[in-house]
Formats: structure tokens, C-alpha cells, sequence
């Protein structure tokens, strides 16, 4: 069965055998059997005589749905006719949260692509290796992030169409839509075809890239909303996670354009802009990380957030005692949850009738989870093992037939957590299975940290680990050893910590850098880092 004209994507899918079992017998996954998923997240909205409600607000902007509609079928036009896109090339899109990005992720689907989203804070370096590894043909950008992708060299890429997101001149993508027409003939993508590529934290060396389908993408809007949110079209969205991250992606665009409600983007979301758009704005819904949720906490006194009806936490474990502190300060129940990039979004949540406080929950509606031992035999109650899980999505590993029998055992997803289940069914987090650090809700792998610190002319060797913080919950720390025994001092360590935000994302730097004469290793020579932590 074919496609796409560009079959990269299909060809690149793990033979079925090494993929999960899925659960599709409930009613609502089975109800969208074709079709591209815009038409189910936008078009109708349309169709339905809904084009006048709002859709995306900003400080400075309000889009309604025929808005978002209308701009998405231009660019869409734009891609088909000036960029040269073919259905199934890659299509990465650079930008902050804001509603041209949501346009072009919607245009690109439209015309028949693959959206590749990625994360403001990513350099050239990373940007490349997507680029490579994805062998993406096209990008939009954002011209206030136009500085890192300009300096991207690959083979693969051949048009970079820059926009104005904050919409204060007329650039490049918004000179070619001018004289666009306003309808598209969608691509008759079928349900079946890939419709995103999500790259795990991992940019260095070869990548993973997990592929998600158009039924995927629906079928997560009938799962953890229905279980936690009950959202109408009266409900108004917002929060911090990167429209890159598929956290972001499924809780301020395809939740609640699924459901006909509106989304308020804030490009830089602090917690005092959180706070600001909840009280101005009258939010209902907000999506943010435990580390925000803690320093909203100590600040929510000084606003209304008197419309605010669901707290939405995940991207790392939820401590109990941010749990209680909002909810003395508000009276409002976090409702914790654990996804991933390979499953898109969340399975294990809890909603406020079934909260155990300090437990992530239970498996939602279209999953199922158990405890397992390094030998896949299921654990009894209280005792920590693997967390295992199977659903509506799974793993999909584009190219990676070793990484894809890591991830999936015997029809299982094995996330990489240490989970626990009690008497009850509720499943607690224990601890990351790797040498993953999540700190403010960003997944930095040790290894990824390393490669770049190696690069530095001073240093001989290195071992990054996390350490547990109150405030962002881990700390990456790295230990150095120096190529000049004799130069350790608090301004290399500095300077070095410099260097590394203008060469790697900034969140991935080393927050604590202690220097040593040596690393501790096994006879083998492998860094025993489990010494370091």
C-alpha cells in the first residue's frame, strides 16, 4: 500500500513484528477509519458553522477558526506551489509557541507532509542531525529564530521559509501567501499514513525518531481528555511545554481544537505570564510542569485564577508536597500524568474522582500497564519494576530495528521508569531506568551532555549525572577531568558553562561542575557512574 510519493517515512517503519500490540476495540477508536486528521481537528470546525469562534489568542493576537483555517490552506498553497513539496517529504517547522507555527503544522499535514516540530532552544548542531537523520526537504522558521538554522548544512535541506511570528512586517512565508487562495483540497492522507516524527531527547550521534500516525493523533484526543478534562468549547487552554514536544503539541493544539475550544500561546511562558493570561484571559485549563507549578504556587496569591477548573502536571515525576501546596493555596487537585514521546502523549493519569495524592494514577481509558522484572515477568503488588504499557499508540522507531526490540518486549512498551503499583491499582513513579536527567521538565540524557563537554579543549574526560534539586527536580552535574591537572578554578568552571549554552540547547548546560582527577571505572574502563550519584 502506498502513501506517499516520498515513501521515507513507510519505508523506515519497524516491520510489524517488532511493534507493539494495540487496543482498538472501544467504540470511540474505531470510529475515524480514513481520512487526514486536519479535517477532524479543523476543516469541520468550519463546515459546522463554527468558523467565527475563537481558536488562538496571544498578548498581541486573536485568531478564530476560520482564521487558523484560511492561513494554514494559503501556506499550504505555498508549499504545494512554491516550495515544490511532494506528500511525504519532511517538513521541519522552527518557532515558539504562536499561531503561525500552528498554521504551518496544520498546512504541512494539508499538503500532504510530515511535520517534524521542533524546540526554540535546539542549535545548528541538532538542527543538522534531524535534518540528516529525518532527511527533511523543507523548514518553516521563525525569523527570530532564524540565526541557528541558517548555519545548518545537509544534503537534504532545500527551501528554509522564514515568517514574522509576531506578525510585525510582511516576511518571506507571508509575502508568498498573499495572493493564495483561501480553500485547499487536502492531501486524502489515510489513517494509517504517518503524519509526525517526534525526536527523542537524543540529538547527537544517530537519533530516535518515533513516528505517529493520523489515527494516532485522533485517538489521543479521545483518550486522556475525556478521562481527565471533560473539555467543551467554552474552555480556554494554555500553558509552558514547546509545541516540539508532543506534551505541548496534544495540550495546546489538538485537545483543544478537537473540541472546539480555544487556546491562549505565550511564546516565553513564565509563571508570572502564566498567572497574567489565567487572570486576564480567564483560563480554564493549563498545562505546565511540576517546576512551574511550584513557583506559581508561591505566587498565586496575587492574581484571580477563579476560572481555572483542570492543573495539568507531567514531563517529570509530581512530588507530593507541590501537590499539597497547591492545592492549600487554590483548593484546585494537580492531576498528574506520565507520557512519552513514543506513546505522544499521556497514558497514566489520575482525575479528580479517582486522585490518590503523591500516585501518577491509573492507566486512562485505551491503556493498559503492568510491573515487570528484567526478565518481563510481572511483579507483585508494591514491588518496583519496570513499567510496561500498551494502548492506542506505541512505539514506532523510524530506522532503528535495534532501539525498536529495546523498546517493545513481547507486545509491550517499556518506557525506561521504575514504577511501583499498590493494592488499589495506582501506580507510583520510583525513578528514572536510565541515565536520563529530567530537570524542569526537560529530558537531557547524560550521554548527550558528555559529547558536547568533550568538545572543549580543556577537558581530558567527563561523566554527567543527575542530582536531585528541590526546585527543578534534577540537576545535570558534570565531573571533569581537565587535560592541565593544575588550571581547576570557579571562572573555568564558568566559562565553561558559557561556552556549552552557545554551542547546545541552554537547558542541557551543566548547572554544577565539580573537576576530579579521575573518573571511577570498572576494569573494562566504563565509567561507574552509579559512584558519581
Amino acid at each position: 500500500m502506498k502513501h506517499y510519493e516520498d515513501e521515507f517515512a513507510h519505508d523506515h517503519l519497524p516491520d510489524l513484528s517488532l511493534q507493539p500490540d494495540y487496543l482498538f476495540e472501544l467504540p470511540q477508536f474505531q470510529q475515524f477509519q480514513t481520512g487526514n486528521c486536519v479535517e477532524q481537528l479543523l476543516d469541520r470546525h468550519i463546515l459546522e458553522g463554527c468558523g467565527e469562534a475563537v481558536c488562538l489568542q496571544t498578548f498581541k493576537t486573536r485568531w478564530t477558526y476560520r482564521d487558523l483555517f484560511e492561513k494554514s490552506n494559503q501556506i499550504a498553497h505555498v508549499l504545494k506551489v512554491d516550495l515544490g513539496l511532494k506528500s511525504g517529504n519532511r517538513v521541519l517547522i522552527r518557532s515558539a509557541n504562536n499561531p503561525m507555527m500552528v498554521a504551518c503544522w496544520f498546512a504541512v499535514l494539508k499538503a500532504g507532509g510530515i511535520v517534524v516540530a521542533t524546540m526554540p532552544l535546539l542549535r545548528s548542531k541538532e538542527l543538522t542531525t534531524i535534518v540528516d537523520c529525518a532527511q527533511i526537504s523543507h523548514a518553516f522558521c521563525d525569523l527570530d529564530l532564524a540565526e541557528e538554522i541558517d548555519k545548518v548544512s545537509s544534503p537534504f535541506l532545500k527551501k528554509v521559509c522564514k515568517y514574522e511570528g509576531g506578525e510585525k512586517a510582511i516576511s518571506e512565508l507571508e509575502a508568498l501567501m498573499l495572493d493564495k487562495p483561501k480553500t485547499f483540497t487536502n492531501y486524502h492522507s489515510k489513517f494509517g499514513s504517518v503524519a509526525l516524527i517526534g525526536f527523542t531527547s537524543g540529538t547527537t550521534g544517530l537519533p530516535k525518531m518515533t513516528a505517529h500516525h493520523h489515527k494516532d493523533i485522533l485517538n489521543i484526543c479521545e483518550a486522556f481528555p475525556n478521562y481527565a478534562l471533560q473539555p467543551t468549547p467554552n474552555d480556554i487552554f494554555t500553558g509552558s511545554p514547546p509545541l516540539g514536544f508532543t506534551f505541548g503539541l496534544g495540550g495546546l493544539v489538538l485537545f483543544p481544537m478537537y473540541f472546539g475550544a480555544s487556546t491562549f500561546l505565550i511564546e516565553k511562558p513564565s509563571p508570572d505570564l502564566l498567572l497574567q493570561a489565567i487572570q486576564e484571559y480567564k483560563i480554564t485549563i493549563c498545562f505546565t510542569a511540576p517546576t512551574a507549578w511550584r513557583i506559581i504556587t508561591a505566587k498565586v496569591k496575587d492574581y484571580d485564577i477563579s476560572s481555572l477548573r483542570k492543573c495539568i502536571s507531567a514531563g517529570e515525576s509530581l512530588p507530593l508536597k507541590v501537590w499539597e501546596d497547591w492545592y492549600q493555596a487554590t483548593g484546585l487537585k494537580i492531576i498528574d500524568g506520565i507520557g512519552a514521546t513514543e506513546m505522544l502523549h499521556i497514558f497514566i493519569a489520575s482525575n479528580e474522582s479517582n486522585m490518590k495524592p503523591g500516585a501518577t494514577g491509573l492507566p486512562i481509558t485505551g491503556y493498559e500497564a503492568k510491573i515487570i522484572d528484567a526478565d518481563g515477568k510481572e511483579l507483585l503488588t508494591n514491588q518496583p519494576g519496570r513499567l510496561a504499557v500498551r494502548g492506542i499508540t506505541g512505539c514506532k522507531y523510524l530506522n532503528r530495528p535495534d532501539k525498536q526490540k529495546e523498546y517493545v518486549e513481547k507486545g509491550w512498551n517499556i518506557t525506561g521508569d521504575i514504577f511501583k503499583k499498590d493494592d488499589d491499582g495506582y501506580y507510583w513513579f520510583v525513578a528514572r531506568g536510565d541515565d536520563m536527567i529530567i530537570s524542569s521538565g526537560y529530558n537531557i540524557a547524560a550521554v548527550e551532555v558528555e559529547s558536547v563537554l568533550l568538545t572543549h579543549h580543556d577537558i581530558l574526560e567527563c561523566a554527567v549525572v543527575g542530582v536531585p534539586d528541590i526546585e527543578r527536580g534534577m540537576l545535570v552535574c558534570a565531573y571533569i577531568v581537565l587535560r592541565d591537572k593544575g588550571k581547576p578554578s570557579d571562572n573555568l568552571a564558568k566559562a565553561i558553562q558559557l561556552w556549552f549554552k552557545d554551542i547546545a540547547a541552554p537547558y542541557k548546560y551543566p548547572r554544577i561542575i565539580y573537576f576530579t582527577d579521575q573518573l571511577p571505572k570498572t576494569e573494562t574502563g566504563k565509567i561507574q557512574r552509579f559512584k558519581l550519584k
